[in-house]
């Protein structure tokens, strides 16, 4: 399987906790702040649908007339919130969540133009399809960041599956970059993020928010009667429709050094770049604040070339690497008894 994966973009929880409870105030004002509680339950339906071409000109093989790559993969994950921790270090909590694969598919297919699709596709569909019905349990911090993990290894030895299953939560979480104070609409906020475990070093991630306008939220999926033919029903709540576009770009010049710590520890150097552009639309109830719907896309390009200091031998890869996003909540929260 391709190994153009290395920036995971944000998902399912990223997206929740950039969004979490939007309080309504009478200026029509809403707060960006985390408003879980344990026993509150929530259900998403991801669907993630990646393309990606990439070829890599070494020495020993040369992979340019290589086709592209394409992978579905389809969850519906529950989460439950565990708990809210403390710590004595700040007053906001971190939240233990347990997620748990109620269904979980993959397929991955080679373009007829590729060179013999190696044996990694079919062992990532069947690591992802054997995931359903497990779990695993993750701590987010109140920056939003991954704190813990626990279970994880448990559930596959695949590394590449490993990655997919958590992608959702391990990159990019908006919830540290959000303003503090309540936001109105057509209110903007930018942030920026240091992207580590990539070849080059000094790779930002930009984001710029909009806060669009409400309007009413879709029902979450499943709630409709299927022999429905109409518009898609909606709830008595209201909406929060958020636009966020991205960047990826490398700070200074394309030429200059651009190798990391660790790649130079092993006698390695890196040049070259690593780009892309995307943008995200969400729809967040100011309820609940909770994630109704999302719909993402994303496009990422990279040209890099790792030399060997004491041999001089390089490989130069070069690819791109488009995604889209759908992720739905398809049932209604179930909040815990009072």
């Amino acid at each position: 399987m391709p190994s153009f994966a290395a920036v995971r973009l944000p998902s399912v929880l990223g997206l929740i906790l950039l969004s979490v409870a939007f309080a309504r105030t009478t200026d029509r004002r809403a707060q960006l702040v985390p408003h879980f509680a344990p026993g509150v339950t929530l259900r998403y339906s991801i669907e993630t649908r990646t393309t990606s071409n990439e070829h890599t000109i070494s020495p020993v093989e040369s992979n340019e007339g290589g086709g592209p790559f394409k992978q579905t993969t389809s969850f519906v994950v529950r989460l439950d919130v565990l708990a809210l921790l403390q710590t004595t270090q700040t007053a906001a909590n971190f939240v233990r969540f347990r997620a748990t694969f109620e269904k979980s598919h993959a397929d991955s297919a080679v373009g007829a133009s590729a060179p013999e699709p190696s044996p990694l596709g079919s062992s990532f569909d069947d690591s992802i399809d054997q995931l359903e019905g497990r779990s695993f349990e993750f701590t987010i911090g109140p920056d939003g960041q991954i704190a813990s993990v626990k279970g994880l290894e448990e559930i596959t030895t695949n590394r590449e599956a490993a990655e997919r299953a958590i992608s959702w939560i391990t990159v990019l979480s908006s919830a540290g970059s959000v303003p503090r104070e309540r936001v109105e609409i057509g209110q903007k906020w930018k942030s920026d993020k240091a992207l580590t475990g990539l070849p080059l070093s000094d790779v930002i991630w930009r984001t710029e928010s909009s806060y669009l306008r409400e309007e009413p939220c879709a029902a979450p999926a499943g709630v409709n009667d299927p022999k429905d033919s109409g518009p898609p029903a909606q709830s008595q709540e209201d909406c929060a429709v958020i636009l966020t576009r991205f960047e990826i770009s490398r700070r200074g010049s394309e030429h200059s050094d651009a190798t990391p710590d660790d790649y130079r520890r092993n006698g390695l150097r890196t040049s070259g770049k690593w780009t892309g552009s995307g943008q995200s639309l969400n729809s967040v109830s100011l309820v609940s604040g909770f994630l109704v719907s999302s719909s993402q896309t994303a496009t990422q390009d990279m040209d890099y070339e790792i030399v060997s200091a004491a041999s001089g031998s390089a490989i130069h890869q070069v690819g791109r690497t488009t995604t889209q996003t759908e992720i739905s909540l398809i049932v209604a929260p179930a909040q815990p008894a009072s």
